[in-house]
């Protein structure tokens, strides 16, 4: 026999061997099971099930992580109300109350104004412009060097693309008619409003309705045609309101605990980065392709679709540039994230405006002459 051959033979079965036992040994399990751990969180949404879309991301979120983890890092999602308030999701993440919220940045504005540029402000970036400067303009990472003061860490998981004004009992002609109403709408928007003369009130989802109907509030804003027909809005104000100056393209967040996500293996991480990301991704998309149909339909069932006027928009982009103005004086956080945006936001518009804007405006006269 051939002395090469022959030692050449016995290493590779050594070797193979030697695999095989590294795989069965009691010692080398340990290993294994520190790298894949078996992990359950629970995620607490401030979103009902009704509101399919934006519960919708959550669950995705879910899915994603289970299926890339084998089922090691399982994900329990509630929907609003289940384990806490719509409105105390981020609350509980910070406490460790659950691991994970999926949320609007902009309605814990109360603890800081600096939260609202983490969903949208009045006159901000649209839903491109908003992706882009969270993805690859800073955004992301002023976002959590603010969250870090709470123990929170956040991703974008969903935006819903530019939204409608909202519903009216009543026409809204002029800056007059805005004065005295009581209107639900979030964020910083209230206090826009505020300075034109509206009552704001902070009412989750789910309840919007039933204040509607009892007069408790003349107006609401909400998302857009699929969530308002899903909520019925229109049974009880018909006058339906666009564009939502104050949520050009608002992201949704996933919230987690800071120092959980922290402790987490890095290939987890990494599964929760991946997750939300397609989480935003499918979420624009699904408004997207459902806005269309369903404001249509609203038509059909009596909204009167109108727009705000040049003197409503003009009077109110000049009360947020004072609002930020106020903020900004004030509040260091807000400003150096306000300013980031706004750096972004004149670029983004410069380009916007030479091939999207001219594109589109051409492709929108074509539809309105069915030649499409």
């Amino acid at each position: 026999m051939n002395r090469r051959h022959f030692f050449r033979q016995a290493a590779t079965a050594s070797m193979g061997a030697a695999a095989a036992t590294a795989l069965t040994s009691p010692l080398a399990a340990p290993a294994i099971a520190q790298e894949n751990p078996k992990i359950t969180w629970r995620m607490t949404s401030s979103f009902t099930k009704n509101t399919d879309i934006l519960w919708s991301a959550a669950t995705d979120i879910a899915e994603s992580v289970k299926e890339a983890s084998d089922g090691n890092f399982t994900i329990h999602t509630f929907a609003a109300g289940e384990v806490v308030p719509a409105l105390q999701a981020a609350d509980a993440v910070s406490n460790g109350t659950v691991e994970m919220a999926h949320t609007c940045a902009y309605y814990y504005i109360g603890k800081d104004p600096t939260f609202a540029l983490g969903t949208a402000v009045p006159f901000g970036l649209n839903g491109r412009m908003t992706n882009s400067w969270f993805s690859v303009g800073g955004g992301n990472e002023l976002i959590n060097e603010f969250l870090a003061g709470y123990n929170l860490y956040a991703l974008p998981a969903g935006n819903t693309g530019a939204q409608m004004g909202g519903w009216f009992r009543k026409e809204i002609n002029t800056i007059e008619d805005l004065k005295g109403l009581k209107m639900r709408i979030a964020g910083l928007a209230g206090q826009v409003m505020q300075k034109v003369g509206v009552t704001p009130q902070q009412i989750a989802g789910g309840d919007v309705y039933a204040a509607l109907e009892k007069g408790t509030i003349d107006a609401t804003e909400f998302v857009g045609p699929y969530d308002d027909q899903k909520l019925g809005f229109v049974k009880v104000a018909k006058y339906y309101y666009y564009p939502a100056w104050w949520e050009g393209g608002p992201a949704v967040h996933a919230f987690m605990n800071k120092d959980k996500f922290n402790a987490l293996p890095k290939s987890y991480q990494r599964m929760i980065k991946d997750a939300c990301a397609n989480a935003n991704a499918n979420m624009l998309a699904r408004y997207d392709a459902s806005n269309a149909k369903a404001l249509k339909q609203l038509v059909a069932e009596g909204a009167v679709l109108k727009a705000f006027s040049p003197e409503i928009m003009d009077i109110s982009y000049k009360a947020a540039l004072e609002t930020y103005a106020e903020i900004s004086a004030r509040n260091p956080a807000f400003k150096k994230i306000h300013d980031s945006q706004q750096a972004f936001k004149k670029d983004a518009y410069l380009w916007t405006q030479i091939a999207e804007y001219s594109y589109d405006t051409f492709m929108m006269v074509q539809q309105r002459k069915g030649t499409l």
